[in-house]
């Protein structure tokens, strides 16, 4: 067995290759995988430091949209599990273009090399946030797709390439969605990260708005057995929901990170003008993977956010550099 992991440098993806060499899922402990990761500023090799010794593992470096390097890294590939992207909102709204590029391109890129190859199964990892916004109650897979932001219409835009290569070409394809992810690891412009560095060095952090757009965290162990469990699974054509079942508001979020750093609300949380086009809340209905795949969450939120705290205090010479780079504190 040959698995494509592409974006295996990043957040998510590299939990989901430590946790595959490493042999968390029985199914494919022999396995061998090869990385595609540009290494743009949110990839990091040192993210796969724990596995890089294994003779399992292969990096290479590349763009998914190089057509002939992708052709290349596919052949004798089995399985593909799709992450690249680029995925940061706030981006997405002052520039778009290396969205469109990325995120669509890319992805259809990949998509046509593996027709080609005939890989035996594409899981094509996406977001809850093509659904939009909802003021109640939870989005089934077969939700009207309503993006709000460049990024996340350029995920639905690779949703829906996706589908089409399954029906147009049979290529056997599984978009999963998630909600909002955490865990070791995470580029520190994501909220939780940036939140815990800047409070733990006695920064302020920056709270959008009124603080009261709701999000359903998922611990990213949890999200990557999901992502598992539909790659051995999964119904090809078929797009399966992935949460964490723990839905807070951003100032209930904020002050339980204030709690765990020993802060206190009025000293270190500065309002912020709101995101442009910021929804409101995303709920993502988990009732199909579960009900087909046998899936729900493992980590409790509680802990699972003290012990990506706890990660984040002991791992300072992973994450500083990244921040001085990109000059992050808010």
């Amino acid at each position: 067995m040959r698995v494509l992991v592409t974006g295996g440098a990043g957040f998510i993806g590299s939990h989901y290759v430590r946790e595959l060499v490493g042999g968390s899922y029985p199914a494919y402990a022999d396995a061998e995988v090869v990385v595609l990761d540009k290494l743009t500023y949110a990839g990091n090799e040192a993210n796969l430091a724990p596995v890089a010794d294994s003779p399992r593992l292969t990096f290479v470096r590349g763009d998914i949209c190089d057509r002939e390097l992708v052709v290349g890294v596919m052949r004798g590939v089995d399985v593909v599990v799709h992450f690249a992207a680029e995925s940061h909102v706030d981006r997405s709204i002052t520039g778009s273009a290396d969205f469109v590029l990325t995120n669509v391109l890319g992805t259809q890129v990949l998509l046509q090399a593996a027709l080609e190859a005939g890989v035996a199964k594409f899981v094509h990892v996406s977001t809850d946030e093509v659904y939009g916004s909802i003021a109640e109650g939870s989005w089934t897979e077969d939700h009207v797709l309503e993006p709000n932001s460049p990024y996340s219409a350029s995920k639905a835009s690779s949703d829906l390439l996706a589908r089409a290569f399954h029906r147009t070409h049979g290529l056997p394809v599984c978009v999963t969605r998630c909600s909002n992810n955490y865990g070791p690891y995470q580029f520190p412009e994501k909220v939780i990260p940036l939140f815990v560095t800047n409070l733990v060095d006695g920064r302020k952090v920056p709270l959008y708005g009124d603080g009261l757009n709701v999000r359903d965290w998922l611990h990213v162990d949890d999200h990557c057995r999901g992502i598992q469990l539909v790659l051995e699974g999964g119904r090809g054509g078929e797009i399966y929901n992935i949460g964490g079942g723990t839905e807070l508001t951003n100032r209930e979020l904020t002050a339980r990170l204030l709690e765990a750093t020993g802060r206190d609300w009025d000293s270190f949380v500065e309002p912020v003008e709101d995101r442009k086009g910021h929804d409101r809340r995303y709920s993502v209905d988990i009732t199909k993977i579960s009900t087909e795949l046998g899936y729900a969450p493992r980590v409790d939120f509680a802990e699972g956010l003290a012990a990506t705290v706890r990660w984040y205090r002991e791992n300072r010479a992973w994450w500083e550099p990244l921040k001085q780079r990109a000059a992050l504190t808010g």
